[in-house]
């Protein structure tokens, strides 16, 4: 009898299932509103808006800047996509509903993160061409764009981690930045200190460093959310 009960209960979905329906929620969900994505995407702009009026430079000064304006903005942006999409999963009670589902927790973290992934990486396609036009940088390489996928992916994995964490509080909207920048200081550091490298045309073994930081912070901080995720959402 025993036997027959634990056969009838439904198998849990595997965590590529469950994160493949959380991602594909998300995304339909902001192709249906295009609230979040305009959000970064108009503060993008006004970010790199305000520089490119503030930094009346000459093309040298301008290019040696590129790097740490990117990234100021990039952070802030992605932020601002953060917050507001831990924030919409608990306003509407979807978080309890994903938590209430028969699924490994890190399914939701991995869900969340690559949704945040893709949004972030959205709006640095758009912020790109743009910045190149006003600035009159050539920021079209492989290699700058492999630096950005790596420090958005470091970025985006501590981030998802404390945005689920900052918001089961009231200060949700002042938390998560008091938690985040701090955390993400060694991963915005690299990535502004390898694409300034790159743009100026520094050699491999310059930008080595950096970018060596950057892949052991994607890794060490996946890893560590992986495990952790399950305590941070236990009310």
């Amino acid at each position: 009898m025993t036997d027959k009960m634990q056969n009838s209960n439904p198998p849990h979905p595997s965590l590529f299932k469950a994160t493949f329906a959380i991602v594909k929620k998300d995304l339909s969900a902001e192709l249906r509103s295009f609230e979040l994505v305009s959000a970064m995407l108009v503060f993008s702009l006004l970010v790199i808006i305000i520089f490119n009026f503030a930094l009346e430079l000459d093309v040298k000064v301008r290019q040696s800047v590129t790097a740490g304006v990117l990234w100021t903005t990039f952070a802030f942006a992605g932020t601002l996509g953060l917050n507001r999409s831990m924030s919409a999963e608990k306003d509407r009670g979807c978080m309890d509903g994903l938590l209430l589902a028969p699924v490994d927790r890190s399914a939701i973290y991995f869900g969340k993160a690559i949704s945040n992934l893709a949004f972030m990486l959205l709006v640095e396609v758009i912020v790109l061409p743009i910045y190149s036009v006003l600035y009159n940088v050539n920021l079209f390489r492989w290699d700058l764009i492999g630096i950005i996928l790596l420090g958005s992916i470091g970025y985006v994995a501590v981030g998802t981690l404390l945005s689920a964490m900052s918001v089961q509080t009231r200060t949700r909207e002042v938390l998560l930045p008091i938690l985040l920048f701090p955390v993400a200081i060694p991963v915005l550091l690299a990535a502004v200190k390898a694409s300034n490298g790159i743009l100026a045309g520094a050699d491999f073994a310059e930008i080595l460093t950096p970018l060596n930081i950057l892949i052991v912070y994607d890794v060490v901080f996946i890893a560590v959310a992986f495990m952790v995720f399950d305590f941070v959402v236990e009310e």
